[in-house]
């Protein structure tokens, strides 16, 4: 695969992983069910990618176990949060997993923090906290909370996958399975619509199952840099959506503190790629 298509399957990820938001919200159902309708069709994308790719799974490990585990809880939470708050909400406090990457990394794994790094996360935690102004008395507080632990897993699943010599989709493949198991005794008791039966495959074709496989597929063949930042097209995007086709606007202190989060994260990521090229040469 060369460069250039390996960019336009990164940026086809992020366009697919920002209708995640909206679907969320039109579908009339709860959280476990969405989620496991989702990941179950995944499951079977995923699925025939892999056998077609002679794909072999690794032996359980504990790393790949703790891959899994956060994985799902990522996407459940994540479903869960969306329904609570706003979608902006629940979009941009998971995407503050990179700072959660370097404070577990800090303290479970004795990984040195650096002094950009503390600055990094203070100012993160301010945005984070304007996220909270003026919601400690609505509905919006628990599922910015949940959106927060959201983050929370990502990052649990980001510092599995450094850890453990096994490709990512395996932990995307057995994670939207666990989910699947799980939301079996919600899917029994749900009755669908066409409309949001609809909704559901277009989630577990398109949003979840080819987007992980377009993103596995082109994350070798680019940059570090272009990796990360051109999937912080989903945050931005997802809220868009949601706005331009369910009406459904931020707050003001939301937007102020998704700038926030945003910028510092993009910064941060900016200059540890600018460390890790200047450190190779």
């Amino acid at each position: 695969m060369n460069r250039n298509r390996a960019l336009l399957y990164l940026v086809l990820t992020s366009i697919l992983w920002s209708m995640g938001g909206l679907f969320i919200k039109l579908i009339d159902c709860n959280s476990f069910t969405i989620a496991g309708a989702r990941s179950g069709i995944a499951f079977l994308v995923i699925s025939l990618y892999t056998r077609k790719k002679s794909f072999k799974p690794s032996k359980p490990s504990k790393m790949l176990v703790i891959g899994v585990i956060s994985y799902a809880l990522l996407v459940i939470l994540f479903v869960t949060s969306t329904k609570l708050t706003t979608s902006a909400n629940a979009i941009m406090l998971q995407f503050t997993a990179p700072i959660w990457v370097a404070l577990l990394s800090h303290f479970i794994l004795n990984v040195k923090t650096s002094l950009n790094d503390w600055i990094i996360i203070i100012i993160v935690f301010l945005g984070i906290l304007l996220f909270f102004m003026g919601q400690l008395n609505s509905g919006n507080l628990l599922g910015n909370l949940l959106a927060v632990l959201s983050g929370i897993c990502m990052a649990m699943m980001i510092i599995s996958m450094k850890y453990i010599k096994v490709e990512p989709i395996q932990i995307t493949l057995f994670g939207n399975l666990l989910i699947f198991i799980l939301s079996i005794p919600f899917l029994f008791q749900t009755h669908f619509s066409l409309r949001d039966l609809l909704y559901l495959i277009i989630l577990g074709v398109f949003q979840l199952g080819i987007s992980y496989i377009l993103y596995t597929s082109a994350i070798k063949h680019v940059s570090a840099l272009e990796g990360i930042l051109i999937p912080i097209l989903e945050p931005i995007l997802n809220p868009i959506w949601v706005l331009i086709f369910a009406g459904e606007r931020p707050g003001v202190y939301s937007l102020l503190g998704g700038i926030i989060v945003l910028t510092a994260i993009t910064f941060r990521t900016i200059h540890l790629s600018r460390v890790s090229i200047s450190e190779s040469m």
